[in-house]
């Protein structure tokens, strides 16, 4: 990708880091601050304002933050009031609104929609297609698969919002809808086109419309292995913090840090 710095729009109080370089066609918005050696490609908008913007003439661009070392794709739109961690990346055409707080090392996928209020930890994928609704709250290492659905309104339509609450290690697979308020422990397996309507303890095995435990996730056995396949992290490691030393290292070292 060529930088022309071509029709780039900065607005007042705007803190790059070292670095950092920017598409064509750019809008950031004011107060603005965006780490070292972040790349923001063509056509992105940065700092979005609210909804005030268009009928306070008093408003003002609450604080965004983006993290170092982070890759924003072409026509992605981030608002205003969010703060996101280090190496943070998206696809194209990504929305995410106002109010989220994002750990480090965070993707999201091409197309996938945000919707403001929420909270995702660490080392979390969203695969392209997700869409997540206001006020749910993600752990870290959790997984989302493309074209799954988190809701938010039990009673639609209302003005009764309540998001749902996903544990660390879980997994959730293509096309899974996740109802309102729905909590879902740590180290879960959610099976593909699962509609998961209650709450789900960890290390859980759920699969179904509507979603049923069928067993731990112990149960499940890798064809190529012809052994458990879980907890997954002793079975992936691309550009996971164990990558180099394994996880039971990994795990060992962050016991000793603390």
């Amino acid at each position: 990708m060529k930088f022309n710095n071509k029709n780039i729009s900065l607005g007042l109080n705007v803190t790059l880091g070292n670095n950092v370089k920017i598409g064509d066609n750019v809008t950031i918005y004011d107060n603005v601050t965006i780490g070292d050696n972040t790349i923001i490609c063509n056509n992105c908008i940065i700092g979005e304002p609210l909804g005030d913007y268009y009928f306070d003439e008093s408003y003002q661009n609450p604080r965004t933050f983006i993290g170092e070392n982070s890759l924003i794709r072409s026509h992605t739109i981030i608002y205003a009031n969010n703060e996101i961690g280090d190496h943070f990346s998206t696809g194209h055409r990504v929305t995410i609104r106002e109010n989220c707080v994002i750990g480090s090392n965070c993707r999201v996928g091409t197309l996938s929609d945000l919707q403001g209020n929420l909270k995702i930890g660490e080392y979390s994928w969203l695969h392209s297609n997700v869409h997540v609704g206001q006020g749910t709250e993600i752990g870290n290492f959790v997984f989302v698969y493309p074209y799954v659905i988190f809701t938010n309104d039990p009673h639609p339509p209302s003005s009764y919002i309540v998001g749902s609450k996903i544990g660390d290690y879980t997994q959730i697979a293509v096309s899974s809808v996740i109802l309102p308020g729905v909590e879902i422990g740590s180290n879960c397996l959610i099976g593909a086109s699962t509609l998961v309507s209650k709450k789900i303890g960890n290390n859980k095995l759920v699969v179904g419309n509507p979603g049923k435990i069928i067993g731990d996730v112990e149960s499940i056995i890798s064809k190529e292995t012809g052994l458990s396949h879980y907890p997954w992290p002793y079975n992936f490691k691309r550009g996971m913090p164990w990558e180099d030393i394994g996880y039971d290292k990994w795990l060992k070292k962050q016991d000793y840090d603390k």
